[in-house]
C-alpha cells in the first residue's frame, strides 16, 4: 500500500491508503474527495479528475502523452503541472505523492 496525500480546494489535507495498480482517480473516487467528479470513470474523456501535482513529484510521473494532454487543454484552470488523475498509476514509487485538487472541474 502507498499513500496518496491530497489538498482539497479549502486547504483541508487528506492522507489516503492507496493500493498499487489502481488509478489515483480511482482512489480520489472511492474516498469521496470533493471535487473529483470523474464522469468517464478513467477512460481519458472527461477531464473531470484534474488534479495539480506538486512541483516536487513531477519527475517522477511519466510525461503526459497527446490524448490527455488534449483533455487538459478542457480544463478551466490549466497549470503547468496540471494532470488527470485517471492517468496516474499508483506505485512504490508515488508513494506520498501529493496532489491539489482545483477549485472546480469542468
Amino acid at each position: 500500500m502507498s499513500k496518496v496525500n491530497v489538498v482539497e480546494y479549502s486547504g483541508t489535507a487528506i492522507q489516503l491508503e492507496a493500493k498499487t495498480g489502481l488509478s489515483v482517480m480511482q482512489i480520489l473516487r472511492d474516498n469521496d474527495i470533493a471535487g473529483i467528479i470523474a464522469d468517464c470513470g478513467g477512460n481519458l474523456s472527461c477531464a473531470t479528475c484534474h488534479v495539480y501535482v506538486e512541483e516536487s513529484w513531477l519527475a517522477r510521473l511519466p510525461p503526459p502523452d497527446a490524448d490527455e494532454r488534449a483533455m487538459l487543454e478542457c480544463v478551466l484552470s490549466p497549470e503547468t503541472n496540471s494532470r488527470l488523475s485517471c492517468q496516474i498509476t499508483v506505485s512504490d514509487d508515488l508513494d506520498g505523492i501529493i496532489l491539489h485538487i482545483p477549485e472546480k472541474q469542468m
